[in-house]
């Protein structure tokens, strides 16, 4: 198998995760716009609450996946197939364990679903069942999806990508044309259990065809000392994934409790586009982590805050462009897609704008925190997070409703983890004065608030038909904040190691295209 640079490996993860990305999300999109038109508002609800339900669930994967990846870097780096082996072997045999365990907990909780619904949706189908389809879609994935986890781990995230990708697309295709023939959500949901399925096994199939010493003769269990050692990071990621669930993934259990499975829908096709942003952007950063975990491994702590900072500064840029759109031209895209109906008051758009960067921000955070193995780092800070969450979501949502849930989320990170997890990866992994951090947090806020300011003054005049409104609101939201952002920090080191790699990516792309 041909082996490349890093940087080579980061921008095929990248190029793959943009081109795949960008066409899932265009048809995604479209399945959206006719899932709205054909189906109930109750519909909508009940897809994103069942979302939620199941990802709760999810938290008895325990952060083993983390774990092993973090733990894969060292022998891929080495070339060692035997340890490489032994992991995936664990991994496999707990990973199981997890699917079953998810099952049977989502079986139990099936009888208690009428005390989150407490108003039964006006639909023919059986929430039951519907809910049983959802469970099995992820519980089932369990069994073959920890085999991605070695080709992430190798760098090659682009083969995970261009796989999932390719079926994700024909899976909107299918859905798209049965909810205009059909109108019926059960085949829809049928559509989409299937295909994940097949997505998790075609990967599970190359992963065996790539690295076939995983599965092939005797494979030799990790020893005592090694199972323990994973089993304490395990447990210190456990606190974090579980802390992580219970803030970023009760939202729409809370809306529908307090407020119906419409105002659900009607929120979620908001969150659904800051969702899709973040994913967007944690396709780059997502796709740089193995090669972030190399660099960790092998490189001085110097050249580890070096690439820190470059990667913060871009991290930063990105994510304050995309607030500030998702502040601004958010209501006007809902209008456009969903209808007047769906459209909610500013403040929302503009919490969960503030939400999206204060988690974007993190970013390079958590992944210097995971691939420095810092895990046991803020564990327990975390679960303060997650019990000021749930006490935010309860008082502040039954007082201001939609706005309260968004805003107790805010700041339950901003009093605990947001200040906390940059501290530990500064302090036990780049050995460095967090005060650093701190200071390019507030410079990079300050600019954001004022790209952000400027572009909301001039977007308040634009007040045309939608589909101008959106399209000149984007220019704005566009043009501003990058011309801000070039204007303060062109001259920066990590402004010109960026811009140099990307002129070279283009260079290189322009001679292969001639040649």
């Amino acid at each position: 198998m041909k082996r490349y640079t890093r940087t080579q490996y980061s921008i095929m993860n990248v190029f793959a995760s943009f081109i795949g990305y960008g066409l899932n999300v265009l048809l995604s999109f479209i399945c959206r716009i006719v899932f709205v038109r054909c189906l109930s508002e109750e519909y909508l609800g009940i897809s994103s609450l069942f979302a939620n339900i199941i990802s709760v669930l999810s938290l008895s994967e325990l952060g083993i996946g983390t774990a092993i990846v973090y733990a894969l870097y060292k022998p891929i780096a080495d070339n060692d197939k035997k340890k490489i082996a032994s992991l995936m072997k664990f991994y496999g045999t707990a990973y199981k364990i997890v699917g079953i365990f998810i099952f049977s907990a989502g079986v139990i909780c099936l009888p208690f679903l009428n005390l989150i619904i407490r108003e039964t949706p006006n639909i023919p189908d059986s929430l039951q069942i519907i809910y049983l389809l959802y469970l099995f879609s992820t519980a089932s994935s369990y069994f073959f999806s920890y085999r991605s986890s070695i080709i992430t781990a190798s760098q090659r995230n682009y083969v995970v990508l261009g796989i999932s990708y390719a079926v994700v697309v024909i899976q909107d295709i299918i859905q798209i044309v049965i909810l205009f023939v059909t109108k019926n959500f059960m085949a829809y949901l049928v559509i989409q259990v299937i295909c994940t399925y097949v997505t998790n096994v075609l990967i599970s199939r190359k992963a065996r065809k790539d690295y076939p010493y995983i599965v092939e003769g005797k494979v030799e269990p990790l020893s005592k000392e090694e199972c323990w050692r994973l089993f304490k990071d395990i447990k210190a990621l456990t606190v974090s994934k579980l802390s992580g669930i219970l803030v970023n993934n009760t939202d729409n259990i809370v809306i529908t409790y307090f407020r119906g499975l419409i105002t659900t829908g009607a929120a979620s096709n908001y969150t659904l586009l800051s969702a899709t942003l973040a994913a967007l952007v944690n396709q780059v950063f997502g796709s740089m982590t193995a090669s972030i975990g190399n660099i960790n491994a092998i490189e001085t702590d110097e050249r580890k805050y070096f690439y820190f900072k470059t990667i913060n500064m871009a991290n930063f840029w990105i994510y304050g462009w995309c607030a500030i759109g998702i502040a601004l031209v958010s209501s006007d895209i809902v209008s456009l897609c969903f209808g007047n109906r769906y459209v909610l008051s500013t403040e929302i758009p503009l919490i969960l704008a503030v939400n999206f960067y204060m988690v974007g921000m993190q970013n390079a955070v958590w992944t210097y925190k995971t691939t420095l193995g810092l895990f046991k780092y803020g564990q327990y800070i975390l679960l303060v997070t997650a019990a000021l969450n749930i006490i935010g979501d309860i008082f502040l949502g039954a007082k201001w409703g939609l706005l309260g849930i968004f805003a107790a989320t805010a700041i339950s990170r901003a009093l605990t983890n947001c200040w906390y997890e940059p501290y530990a990866v500064f302090k036990y992994g780049l050995h460095m004065n967090p005060i650093q951090y701190f200071w390019s947090y507030l410079k990079y806020l300050i600019i954001t608030c004022f790209a952000g300011g400027i572009s909301a003054v001039i977007c308040s005049y634009i007040v045309f038909f939608p589909m101008i409104n959106v399209v000149v609101k984007l220019i704005v939201c566009s043009l501003i904040p990058n011309m801000i952002f070039v204007f303060c920090f062109y001259r920066t080191k990590e402004y010109q190691y960026i811009f140099g790699k990307v002129r070279k990516f283009m260079i290189d792309i322009k001679v292969k295209l001639l040649y």
